[in-house]
């Protein structure tokens, strides 16, 4: 008897253990979803141009900055106006963020000749380069690039137009 009170009980408990388990899932049916933004582009508003200049004796630097100040050091002279930040234009999604990475090395500016160069270098941009730099309000921002340019003396750097290219990433974050 004892004995079948035991596998009696052994059975219920199996039961209520089985019927817990099926009690004890539901089953749900769940949404998802994906949402694609437009594209991100940038389009160059204007040149960058440190201006018309003379190096002179010994040459020196010409600084310009994201806001347009011109400025120099050495036998550098300046002289007229002519200077322009990179201006690019960024459009895309309302809002989002984009980050900037401009160039991280020295590039050059040639002679039309070909003959003789300058550097180009210590790349900023407003807003300031980095992940997260840019805010797209309203689907746009304008961001304003500056650098440095080495220039030499008169024998090093003589009488021309001096050109390049540079390349700025723009990506969203």
């Amino acid at each position: 008897m004892k004995k079948k009170s035991l596998q009696q009980i052994a059975l219920t408990l199996l039961v209520i253990n089985l019927a817990v388990r099926v009690h004890a899932q539901a089953s749900v049916t769940a949404s998802m979803f994906a949402e694609v933004i437009s594209a991100l582009s940038a389009t160059e508003n204007a040149q960058l141009s440190f201006g018309k200049f003379s190096p002179e004796a010994h040459g020196g630097e010409i600084y310009l900055s994201p806001e347009g100040v011109r400025s120099k050091s050495g036998s550098v002279v300046l002289t007229g106006e002519g200077h322009k930040v990179g201006s690019f234009i960024i459009t895309g999604e309302d809002q989002a963020t984009f980050s900037i990475t401009l160039p991280s090395g020295h590039l050059l500016l040639t002679n039309s000749n070909g003959a003789r160069s300058m550097i180009v270098k210590n790349w900023v941009s407003t807003p300031a380069q980095g992940v997260g730099a840019g805010i797209l309000k309203g689907g746009t921002q304008e961001v304003k690039v500056g650098a440095t340019l080495v220039v030499g003396s008169i024998i090093d750097n003589p009488a021309g137009i001096y050109k390049g290219t540079y390349i700025i990433t723009f990506a969203y974050n």
